[in-house]
């Protein structure tokens, strides 16, 4: 059974060890995020995978590694909403998140639609394009990044991590709809969707070591 945990105004947390419970229907477009105890997916294990429906409700699966020190994960219905190609995943920064979830569980990460590179895409008039800058300017919605650098391996999460997690999913789905509007308007979707759909494989590229040198670099 999850942990019910409700401490920020606008969302109830739900917190799972090791997997999402069985039978839970999260409907077509689910926002997801991930933390981990660092940025390489080869030697830093994931620790927490966030997801919500945009419905103010967030599930926190807290993972623990089936091995010592090690990156396997017995979380098969994680895996399954993950790998469904019927869900949509949105993310912020996908190529890290869908790398990190494409190496721990094995899976391919399908389909993805990222709200940073729609960004890029349509916001060529600034370099801002994190999620905290996003929500500020599109949304009127400040959140905290303080928890950012914290230890996520934690066996017992903090109230004030669960809330940053959970702050980071929580504004996905209002925060595509109108980057979608605006590619839209720009005449990019078409272009961003091309994008989104290769992210899987640029996320194995990545994993084989061809982000460094890039294939696609002269």
């Amino acid at each position: 059974m999850a942990d019910i945990i409700q401490f920020m105004a606008n969302a109830t947390i739900h917190l799972h060890r090791n997997d999402l419970p069985a039978g839970l229907d999260l409907g077509r477009v689910v926002a997801v995020d991930t933390e981990a105890m660092g940025l390489n997916p080869h030697r830093d294990r994931l620790c927490l995978v966030q997801i919500s429906a945009g419905d103010g409700q967030v599930h926190l699966v807290q993972l623990i590694p089936t091995a010592l020190g090690g990156h396997g994960y017995d979380a098969p219905h994680l895996a399954r909403l993950m790998a469904d190609t019927s869900v949509v995943k949105l993310m912020h920064f996908a190529r890290f998140d869908v790398a990190l979830l494409q190496h721990a569980l094995g899976i391919t990460v399908a389909p993805v639609k990222c709200t940073k590179i729609a960004a890029k895409l349509i916001r060529t008039f600034t370099d801002r394009h994190g999620l905290k800058d996003l929500c500020r300017e599109l949304l009127g919605v400040e959140i905290s990044k303080q928890q950012q650098t914290s230890d996520w391996g934690a066996v017992e999460l903090s109230s004030e991590q669960m809330a940053y997690a959970a702050s980071d999913v929580l504004h996905l789905h209002a925060l595509w709809a109108r980057m979608e509007a605006l590619l839209v308007r720009e005449d990019r979707l078409e272009l961003a969707e091309s994008c989104f759909a290769f992210l899987p494989t640029r996320c194995r590229l990545d994993l084989l070591g061809y982000d460094a040198p890039d294939i696609f670099a002269h």
